[in-house]
C-alpha cells in the first residue's frame, strides 16, 4: 500500500452518525471535532435547491425542506445497485452520498489538523464484499487514499487495548485476554468475540445482521404514535412524508431521553391536531423486545462458536450509540455473566480504533518517516492480527440430486481463521463439455440467488470427448489482506484458469472517475 503526503486518519463512516480521530504527538487515538465543535457527525445528508450539499443539518434546517431532499442511514444501501437518488437530473448512488460525508469530515477536519491524504475507513464485521468495495469507493470519490477498510469490532477492540496500555508492550506479558464486543449502531449490529495478548490479537467468532439498529428501535415507536394517533382522530399520519419526519425527529429523541429517564412525554403534530402520550422506559422495552431478543440470540451464537461460555469473558465492550439504553446492558451481563464496560466511549471507539489501525499501516510502510517517533512506530510495529471471515466462500454447482438445480456449495465456512486454503474436486456435468465455468458465491444460503456473486471465470479448450464425471479440482484460498484466488484444473487435460478478487474498488476506474468529478461541482458545508 501507498501513503501520499499529508495526514493519515481513521474514520467511522457510521449510519445515523460518523467521526474521524488521528493518531497525535503523544501517541494517542484523538477525536477530531467537526464545524460545529462536537466529534460526531450526523450521518444526514441535505440536498439543497441551490446545489450545495448539507451534510449533518439542524432539525431546525431540516423541518423546511422538502423530505425528498434528505437522505439519511444511506449505509445500508451501500452496495444496492438498485438504489439512487435523483438531484438535479443525475442518479446518485450509496457511494456518491457517502462520499459527501467524507468529504465534509475531511474538509472539517483539515481545518484543524492540516491536509490530509490517507485514511482507513471502518465498515460491520457483517458486511459482504460488495458493500466493503463501495465504501472503499466512497473513500474515493471524496478525495481520501483508503489505505484499508477495517471492521468496527476490531476498531474498538485496538482501541481498548492500546488505552489500557496493554497492546504493543512486549515489556508488559499480562496473559491472554478474552473479550466480547457487542457493537449496536443506528443502523448495523454486530457482535464479535476476540483474543488478544500484548502484541497480538485474534477474532474467534463474528456474526449480525446489516439491517438492525437504533433505527428500528425509534421505527417502532414511530409505528406506535401513528397507530395512537389513528385511533383518536382518525387520521393516519403515515402516509405523510412531511408528518413522518417530524414523528422520526421526536421519536428519535424520546429514545435517547429514556435511556436516562424513566418517563417522558411526547407530542406529535398532523393535520391541526396534537398528540400527546406518556411513555414509560417499561413500555419502549416491551415494544422493542423482539429485536433485543435478535441480538441476545446472536450473542450467544457466536459464544458457542468461539467455544467461550458465561464467565469466560475477560470484559464485555459496548460499541455504538444504541447501547446506551439500559436494557442493553442488562441483557449482556445475564448472557455473558460479565459485567459490561464504559472504559470507552460508544461513539467514538470505532474512529479511535481507526485511527490506531492507520498508523500500524503507516507505521510498517513508512517508519519514523512517517514522523511518529522512533518508540512510537516500535511500539505500533508489535502489533499483529488473525481475523475470520465474516461471510462463507462457496461455488456454485449442480445439485447432486438433480442435475437441473444449481446449488451453493461452501468451500470456506464463515468464522474460518484467515489466511486459509481449501482444494476440493468436482466432475464436469455433460459429454464433450468444452469449457468450465466456476462462479464464486459469498454467502450462507444454499441458493445461488440469495448469495453474492463476487467473481467468475473459465476454463476453457477441454480436450474433444471428454466424457461426463471427468475430474476438476477447485482450489480456494483467502489471504491476511481479505484478497480471494479461485483456481480451477480439469485433471484429463491439465488446462488451469484462475482469478483473483481484490477489494480495490467496485465501481470500474471510469465510474469512480465521473464520480469525483461530479463530487467537485458541488459545494459540501
Amino acid at each position: 500500500m501507498e501513503f501520499l503526503e499529508g495526514r493519515t486518519v481513521g474514520i467511522d463512516l457510521g449510519t445515523t452518525y460518523s467521526a474521524i480521530a488521528y493518531l497525535n504527538d503523544d501517541g494517542e487515538p484523538e477525536m477530531i471535532a467537526n464545524a460545529d465543535d462536537r466529534t460526531i457527525t450526523p450521518s444526514v445528508v441535505l440536498l439543497a435547491e441551490d446545489g450545495n450539499v448539507l451534510v449533518g443539518p439542524s432539525f431546525e434546517r431540516i423541518s423546511i425542506e422538502e423530505p425528498e431532499h434528505i437522505v439519511e442511514a444511506v449505509k445500508r444501501e451501500m452496495g444496492n445497485k438498485d438504489f439512487y437518488v435523483v438531484y438535479q437530473g443525475k442518479k446518485l448512488t450509496p457511494e456518491f452520498i457517502s462520499a459527501m460525508i467524507l468529504k465534509k469530515m475531511k474538509q472539517d477536519a483539515e481545518k484543524r489538523i492540516g491536509p490530509i491524504a490517507n485514511a482507513v475507513v471502518t465498515v460491520p464485521y457483517y458486511f459482504n464484499d460488495v458493500r466493503r468495495k463501495a465504501t472503499q469507493d466512497a473513500g474515493k470519490i471524496a478525495g481520501l487514499n483508503v489505505v484499508d477498510i477495517i471492521n468496527e469490532p476490531t476498531a474498538a477492540t485496538l482501541a481498548y487495548a492500546w488505552k489500557k496500555g496493554e497492546f504493543g508492550r512486549v515489556d508488559k506479558d499480562f496473559g491472554e485476554r478474552t473479550l466480547l464486543v457487542y457493537d449496536l449502531g443506528g443502523g448495523t449490529f454486530d457482535v464479535t468475540a476476540v483474543k488478544y495478548t500484548s502484541t497480538s490479537f485474534k477474532v474467534l467468532a463474528t456474526d449480525g445482521d446489516v439491517m438492525l439498529g437504533g433505527l428500528d428501535w425509534s421505527q417502532r415507536l414511530v409505528e406506535h404514535l401513528c397507530e395512537q394517533f389513528k385511533q383518536k382522530y382518525g387520521e393516519d399520519p403515515a402516509g405523510s412524508p412531511e408528518a413522518m419526519l417530524q414523528f422520526t425527529q421526536e421519536c428519535e429523541s424520546a429514545k435517547r431521553a429514556l435511556s436516562k429517564k424513566s418517563q417522558i412525554p411526547i407530542s406529535v403534530y398532523y393535520k391541526g391536531q396534537t398528540l400527546t402520550i406518556s411513555l414509560t422506559r417499561t413500555e419502549f422495552e416491551r415494544m422493542t423486545s423482539d429485536m433485543l431478543q435478535r441480538t441476545k440470540d446472536t450473542t450467544e451464537l457466536v459464544m458457542v462458536q468461539a467455544g467461550i461460555a458465561k464467565g469466560g469473558f475477560d470484559d464485555v465492550l459496548l460499541v455504538g450509540g444504541s447501547t446506551y439504553m439500559p436494557v442493553v446492558e442488562q441483557m449482556l451481563q445475564d448472557v455473558t455473566g460479565t459485567e459490561p464496560s464504559r472504559g470507552l466511549n460508544p461513539e467514538e471507539a470505532v474512529a479511535q480504533g481507526a485511527a490506531l489501525h492507520a498508523a500500524i499501516l503507516e507505521a510498517r510502510a513508512s517508519g519514523e518517516k512517517s514522523g511518529m517517533g522512533k518508540a512510537l512506530v516500535q511500539r505500533l510495529k508489535q502489533i499483529t492480527t488473525s481475523d475470520v471471515n465474516s461471510h462463507s466462500l462457496g461455488v456454485k454447482v449442480s445439485d447432486p440430486a438433480d442435475k437441473s438445480r444449481k446449488i451453493n456449495h461452501i468451500m470456506i465456512p464463515r468464522n474460518t481463521s484467515i489466511p486459509f486454503d481449501v482444494q476440493q474436486k468436482f466432475v464436469t456435468n455433460v459429454p464433450n463439455q468444452t469449457n468450465v465455468h466456476v462462479v464464486i458465491l459469498e454467502g450462507e444460503a444454499k441458493d445461488p440467488d440469495a448469495c453474492s456473486e463476487i467473481g467468475d471465470f473459465r476454463v476453457v479448450n477441454l480436450p474433444p470427448n471428454l466424457p461426463a464425471g471427468s475430474p476438476v479440482e477447485i482450489t480456494y484460498s483467502y489471504d491476511a489482506s481479505g484478497r480471494i484466488n479461485a483456481t480451477a484444473k480439469e485433471l484429463t487435460s491439465g488446462a488451469v484458469a484462475s482469478t483473483e478478487i481484490v477489494r480495490s474498488s467496485g465501481l470500474d476506474a471510469s465510474g469512480v472517475d465521473v464520480f469525483e468529478t461530479l463530487a467537485t461541482s458541488y459545494s459540501v458545508e
